[in-house]
């Protein structure tokens, strides 16, 4: 049986939680979150918590029992908590600003790259070269994070670019000067 899998999920002060079928559906105080599970995983309600079995001993069904318990941990931490990413901009010119909700980026680009949030998603700035990305769905604020280093991914040479809060960027030496003479054989 799953180490992950077996576990309980622990519900806590504030937290709805209803299943019906194979959709599971989790508010609190953040906000609401839905998700449909697979058919070879069961999501049961008992006192407090909710625990995930599955319905065979087949391997999918065996790969897919933590994953759910996990998904749904992360559902019930997002709508008592939330979800954060933080992201450092580096290179000179380089900056993030709001405009309202919209993150405008100069990256070294002959324009400025405009993102606007998805839904339940927020950004905020706390200096030029630092964004914090924010939101109750986990994988929806990774995704967007990931999508804001895509627009300059940090080189190896002088590390410019956007990464990760704590991201180490391992760099590379330039180019060595010539070692010995053109024709000598």
């Amino acid at each position: 049986m799953s180490r992950i899998g077996r576990l309980p999920v622990a519900l806590p002060k504030g937290v709805e939680i209803s299943v019906s079928g194979r959709t599971v559906k989790v508010k609190g105080p953040k906000g609401e979150l839905s998700r449909t599970f697979h058919e070879l995983v069961e999501v049961a309600r008992e006192d407090g918590s909710v625990v995930v079995k599955r319905r065979d001993d087949s391997p999918p069904a065996r790969a897919l029992h933590g994953l759910t318990r996990t998904l749904l941990a992360n559902m019930v931490h997002g709508v008592t908590e939330g979800y954060q990413k933080d992201l450092e901009i580096s290179g000179t010119g380089y900056r993030a600003q709001l405009q309202g909700s919209k993150l405008q980026l100069a990256l070294g680009y002959s324009h400025p790259i405009e993102i606007v949030p998805p839904t339940g998603i927020s950004f905020a700035c706390e200096t030029p070269q630092r964004i914090r990305v924010s939101g109750i769905d986990k994988e929806v604020v990774g995704e967007v994070a990931a999508k804001i280093r895509r627009l300059r991914v940090p080189d190896p040479y002088k590390a410019k670019g956007v990464k990760y809060a704590g991201e180490v960027i391992r760099r590379k030496a330039g180019k060595a000067g010539k070692v010995g003479a053109k024709g000598a054989a």
